[in-house]
């Protein structure tokens, strides 16, 4: 790779590390976002913050395409209106070697990004999956709903004001129903979850309880501290499956039809397959798209805003169209073509307008530029 070439790859590959940058920025704030309820759960905020990285090899999977979309105008934009791609042609570069370093790099994120979709994103799904079922059947979890009433079961109802980084509850409320009568009401100042010879108990401090017996009498009790006995009231029913985004490629496309599951969602399954396999595509055909957008065409002293904006319409199109085939794909398994056929057809539609375009219009200006060029640059 000659100078000039490498001084191009070195633009576009600064450019496209701040926007992914700044993408996967807002993707993880998303992601946090999202998952906030885990705080209310009585969870760490490591634990959300372990949940939201988890998260982000399948996001950056997505963005990597407008990364470079993006990357790529904002370079090739300022290239070419301070005249360095016009220096490129003025000096006799072909076409296909001023783009070649746009092509490389986009080359190198697509196989990045079919590594994150083969293996990377679906293990750390399936971490992130793990974490999250745990938190849905931990006992304090599926117990108490910060702020909230709630039926962790039939005949009982827990409230808790507030919890701690301790994992400690304030002004908790229970009602405690039986099936005999004699319903008991317990207030407590602070409650804790715990187990007592391997049983789940909740241990309340500085409450009272109130009982009616099936004779009416009201049975008032203060206490400094009281153990509930859980047993009976958190026999968890939740199952686990993976979903399909968790799965590695080789599950998708091979599923275990002994399982009912499986059978139902073979064609979402091999849909997603081919997703996974053709949405690198995109990268490059982005790339391609921005190049077609600032290079194919005359060049301009005033900018390229309108080629930028019908490029970005048009690569927004395109990656609609993408989601789309996967949607229907996912009945029809036939369509699944399409997923490889869209972004082709972008790529070769932005290729064939780059090698369209003659380049005498830039080579006018070559005995002015020429003497801009780093020695041996174009040798």
């Amino acid at each position: 790779m000659r100078l000039i070439e490498r001084y191009l790859l070195r633009q576009l590959l600064t450019s496209t590390l701040l926007a992914t940058g700044a993408l996967a920025v807002v993707a993880m704030l998303s992601a946090t976002l999202g998952n906030l309820d885990v705080l209310g759960q009585g969870q760490s905020p490591f634990l959300l913050i372990q949940i939201s990285i988890l998260a982000m090899p399948q996001l950056l999977s997505l963005i990597s395409p407008i990364a470079v979309f993006v990357a790529a105008l904002m370079a090739l934009n300022r290239l070419h209106t301070e005249q360095e791609i016009v220096v490129c042609f003025a000096s006799g570069m072909s076409t296909w070697r001023v783009i070649s370093p746009a092509i490389r790099l986009a080359s190198g994120v697509a196989l990045a990004a079919l590594v994150l979709n083969l293996w990377v994103a679906p293990l750390a799904d399936r971490a992130m999956r793990d974490e999250l079922f745990h938190i849905r059947t931990d006992l304090a979890s599926s117990m108490i709903r910060v702020g909230a009433f709630n039926q962790p079961s039939p005949g009982l109802t827990v409230y808790a004001q507030d919890v701690d980084q301790g994992g400690s509850y304030r002004n908790m409320f229970l009602l405690q129903e039986k099936s005999d009568g004699g319903d008991t009401t317990f207030i407590a100042g602070r409650g804790k979850m715990a187990k007592r010879n391997g049983q789940p108990v909740l241990i309340l401090r500085d409450g009272s309880s109130q009982e009616f017996s099936r004779a009416g009498v009201l049975n008032f009790v203060k206490f400094g501290e009281y153990t509930l006995d859980l047993r009976g009231f958190l026999a968890t029913k939740n199952t686990f499956r993976y979903k399909i985004a968790d799965r590695y490629l080789h599950e998708l496309l091979f599923p275990d039809l002994s399982q009912s599951w499986e059978r139902k969602n073979r064609k979402a399954m091999l849909a997603e397959a081919h997703n996974r396999l053709s949405a690198p595509l995109y990268d490059i055909a982005f790339m391609a798209m921005a190049l077609a957008a600032v290079i194919a065409g005359p060049f301009s002293r005033l900018g390229y805003g309108r080629q930028i904006i019908m490029a970005g319409s048009g690569a927004a199109v395109v990656r609609l169209l993408g989601f789309g085939a996967t949607a229907a794909a996912a009945g029809a398994p036939l369509l699944n073509i399409l997923q490889y056929l869209i972004p082709l057809a972008a790529a070769l539609w932005a290729f064939g307008q780059l090698f369209r375009w003659p380049i005498q219009g830039f080579l006018a200006l070559a005995p002015a530029q020429r003497r801009r060029l780093p020695a041996g640059a174009a040798a």
